[in-house]
């Protein structure tokens, strides 16, 4: 299991690299001068000229842009392994002191999002398959074709129209507070709640159709018990997969669900970083998204090994 685990490892390292350059090149790759971006009005000839030169050479030279391009990645590489994400210009704060402050609220809503999807997804799935081409199994293929289908903002804005306005049951926005974390964790889970609950409907009747079924079935085992050790545990692959990818699309998704519930998490920072041009900001979120994905993934493919034993000694 140890090889197993290792050459995983081993396997994402060009990935983080790969995922790192791509984040290192948003700030080369916007149109224009990214210190004069960052400046805002200052660098059209509002201000002091001689203080607006000296700014720009002090952040030409804090970002090392005058070094040619693989040595300022690989300074900023080495700083990113150190923590150091370099310094917002506009909250005049280190870009990973800001992350930090606002990523415990992320964590706790995407975890509480993935519980509910993981929880809800794989029941109504098992429910689905069980009950296959009832009206149950209609209603939940439904349930989860909306939740496939709707954008979280529009889903977000029903949720606060009937909840926050019309019934007056929870608050709209703000974070702190399980009753400030119910609509924004609906909001996020929904969608993949819709995807688990098909995929597994999907995985575990192709399982249930298989010989071993039928010859468990035909012993006389409790239908109870078939489900729970013989075919969910051959269904789940495809399962933990996409809620390993789902995991990381919760990441990535929090940045339209703290927006329009004005939760102060990354996704948030992340909007105000992109409109204010803080551009530092907008590389250390990127970046944290990025690593979610491939630390996700990573999880996924070892998860594989307890799964499956098979796929730890092919």
């Amino acid at each position: 299991m140890a090889k197993f685990v290792g050459a995983r490892l081993l396997e994402s390292i060009p990935v983080l690299v790969l995922s790192s350059l791509l984040v290192f090149s948003v700030l080369h790759l916007i149109p224009g001068d990214p210190v004069d971006a960052m400046l805002g009005v200052a660098s059209f000839g509002v201000g002091d000229p001689e203080l607006l030169k000296k700014q720009e050479e002090a952040i030409r030279l804090e970002l090392g842009l005058n070094d040619p391009l693989p040595i300022q990645y690989l300074n900023w590489v080495g700083r990113a392994l150190r923590g150091d994400l370099g310094q917002s210009y506009i909250r005049h704060a280190p870009v990973s002191a800001l992350i930090a402050e606002r990523l415990p609220s992320t964590i706790e809503l995407a975890f509480t999002a993935l519980v509910l999807s993981v929880v809800f997804g794989i029941g109504l799935g098992i429910l689905a398959a069980i009950q296959r081409n009832s009206p149950l199994d209609r209603i939940v293929m439904l349930v989860s074709l909306g939740g496939v289908s709707t954008p979280s903002f529009f889903f977000a804005m029903l949720l606060i129209l009937l909840l926050s306005v019309g019934l007056g049951l929870l608050p709209a926005t703000g974070s702190g507070g399980l009753d400030r974390l119910i609509m924004p964790a609906l909001v996020l889970g929904y969608n993949a709640t819709g995807l688990i609950a098909r995929l597994t409907r999907a995985s575990l009747l192709e399982v249930l159709g298989r010989e071993y079924i039928t010859t468990a079935r035909a012993k006389g085992l409790p239908f109870r018990l078939i489900i729970g050790r013989h075919a969910m545990r051959n269904a789940l692959i495809p399962i933990v997969t996409i809620v390993g990818l789902q995991l990381g699309q919760l990441v990535a998704g929090s940045v339209i669900v703290e927006t329009v519930f004005a939760r102060q998490g990354i996704g948030q920072l992340a909007i105000d970083a992109i409109l204010s041009k803080d551009y530092p900001v907008v590389q250390g979120v990127i970046l944290l998204t990025a690593s979610s994905y491939v630390v996700a993934n990573l999880l996924v493919d070892i998860s594989y090994g307890f799964i499956n034993p098979r796929i730890r000694t092919s």
